[in-house]
Order: structure tokens, then sequence, then C-alpha cells
């Protein structure tokens, strides 16, 4: 078990979380995901938290999967890059299978790992997607070029 592992896996016994899936990777960095849903307009978009021995916590939500088109594609990346200008703990990105996620890393060494950060970025998250889950879906679902 690495020592992020250790202590995001205490914070959330100590605080009653829990909706959260673990699956360790096996890997040489003592990979270990939390899988979990951010519950969003009805919606539940699945989310990943990935703690290892590197100086990285990434947090991964997916917004939408296999949506960008060529009719939709030009909206999508004006917003995201609208949001990604305003926005300084998370960024959104179109992955290479037409998904829309956003991505959160969190850096620190082990021994200063803050689970209590990790979990207040993910309510600013859920906030932030809130906000503006609607008007993704629009950008997302429109014809305009």
């Amino acid at each position: 078990m690495n020592l992020r592992e250790s202590k995001f896996n205490d914070f959330l016994k100590n605080s009653n979380i829990t909706c959260f899936e673990r699956e360790e990777v096996k890997d040489e960095l003592e990979t270990v995901v939390y899988r979990s849903f951010m519950e969003v307009e009805g919606q539940n978009l699945p989310m990943v938290i990935v703690l290892d021995n590197s100086i990285y916590t990434n947090i991964r939500v997916q917004i939408a999967s296999k949506v960008i088109k060529d009719s939709n594609k030009e909206a999508v990346l004006s917003y995201i890059n609208e949001l990604n200008r305003e926005y300084k703990v998370f960024k959104y990105y179109v992955t290479e299978d037409a998904d829309v996620c956003l991505d959160s890393c969190v850096t620190s060494i082990a021994e200063e790992f803050n689970p209590e950060m990790v979990y207040t970025i993910l309510n600013v998250i859920l906030e932030h997607i809130t906000e503006h889950y609607s008007t993704f879906m629009k950008k997302i679902w429109s014809e305009e070029k």
C-alpha cells in the first residue's frame, strides 16, 4: 500500500465516506484507483482518483462519452477553451475516443499528501460541473459548426 493511498483510505474511513470502489493496479508505482460517480442533473458521471508513489494525484471525471462529431466539435472545443481559461484547478479536454473529460492534478510528496484537499477539490469540481453541465450538453448536442 502506498502512503497516499493509506492516508486517503484512513480519511474515507474516518469521514464515513463509502461511495468509492478501490482497485489495485499492481504496478511499480503501487497505483490504486478509487472509482465512483458524480451525480449531475440525473446523470452518473464516472470519476476516478489515481493515487500512487509519484508526486501526482490525478482526478478524472468523464463528462460525456463518445459525443464529439464534426457537427459539434467547434462549439464544444470553444466552450472547453473558455472554461480552461477561467479555472486553474482542473482542465477539460477531448480524448481520442471523442469523450469529454475533466482532469485535475494535485502534487505533493507522499508525506505531505492531504486527502482533505483532494476531497475539497472533488467538491469544487462537482459544484463547477453542476453549474456548467446544461450548457455543456447544449454544445454537445448542437448541430452548429
